[in-house]
């Protein structure tokens, strides 16, 4: 095995590429190999820089560290999607073309079987297998989603360069097998819900969700919260009146609560009888 060397690595992966029949997985594949291709051209980055591995749906490519990652960076973000659109609009619904990208750096070593050998090369697969990065692209109307390594963030991407805006990149940081990684994603975090956004905010306790609850159905014989049963009702007694009150129902009628019959005048209290006269000498009877 050779000793381990820096390296930018380039992963590119086709969507749902098992979905296809024989044919159309040909017709991917050759797309795949001209947008690879042409993107590393406009980007400067001459065959004999690079070392290329099949993967069937996917081209993982090895490049010199000599190489410029602005560049390269900024023919993925303009010749990627410029190609991919171009090829897109004259193709069927079975033959569209749409990848996930990954940029990374690290030291890589070859082994005796020309295998790649390193756990950057390691962390670059895991994050283009991330299911964030397939829900990025899933949720986006262009056909191009691409994902850059913290390193290639922290030499490259945040510095504003050129054709690579820095405010286009977010931070995520996505599960793998050796746990989670950061890394940065070019254009909006998928998925509001999620948590994959180290910018992302979360829910509230008690916060209002904006669907109003469903109406209560009541059920027979039930009352509100708060109301009183009919007989609760009726056994309250009524508040007590203000001033004197003069019942008049039949029988011996009560004055400020003394007992009266036939004939009186200016009754002020005790057992009385006779008419009551209430008010002036009149000879009105109450």
């Amino acid at each position: 095995m050779t000793d381990p060397v820096s390296r930018t690595i380039l992963l590119l992966d086709i969507e749902k590429y098992s979905d296809r029949d024989d044919i159309e997985q040909a017709y991917l594949r050759r797309m795949l190999y001209d947008v690879a291709d042409r993107t590393l051209e406009r980007a400067g980055i001459d065959e004999r820089l690079r070392l290329r591995a099949d993967r069937g749906d996917s081209v993982m490519e090895l490049i010199d560290a000599n190489a410029s990652v602005t560049a390269l960076l900024r023919a993925l973000l303009t010749e990627v999607p410029a190609q991919l659109h171009a090829v897109n609009r004259m193709a069927s619904s079975s033959a569209q073309i749409r990848l996930r990208g990954v940029v990374a750096t690290g030291y890589v070593a070859v082994d005796e079987h020309d295998g790649w050998v390193g756990s950057d090369l390691n962390h670059a697969c895991r994050l283009l297998d991330a299911q964030l990065l397939r829900t990025a692209l899933r949720e986006r109307r262009d056909d191009f989603a691409l994902c850059v390594s913290e390193s290639v963030h922290t030499g490259i991407v945040r510095h504003g360069h050129a054709g690579i805006p820095a405010e286009d990149f977010h931070p995520v940081t996505v599960d793998s097998k050796n746990g989670p990684l950061r890394a940065w994603l070019h254009g909006p975090v998928p998925g509001a819900g999620d948590d994959h956004s180290e910018k992302g905010g979360t829910s509230v306790p008690g916060a209002s969700s904006g669907e109003r609850p469903a109406p209560r159905r009541e059920q027979p014989g039930a009352q509100a919260p708060g109301a009183q049963a009919p007989e609760a009702r009726a056994a309250r007694p009524s508040p007590p009146p203000a001033g004197v009150v003069f019942h008049f129902d039949g029988g011996a009628p009560t004055f400020g609560g003394s007992l009266v019959g036939g004939d009186q005048h200016g009754v002020s209290g005790g057992q009385v009888t006779g008419d009551v006269h209430l008010g002036g000498s009149g000879g009105e009877s109450a």
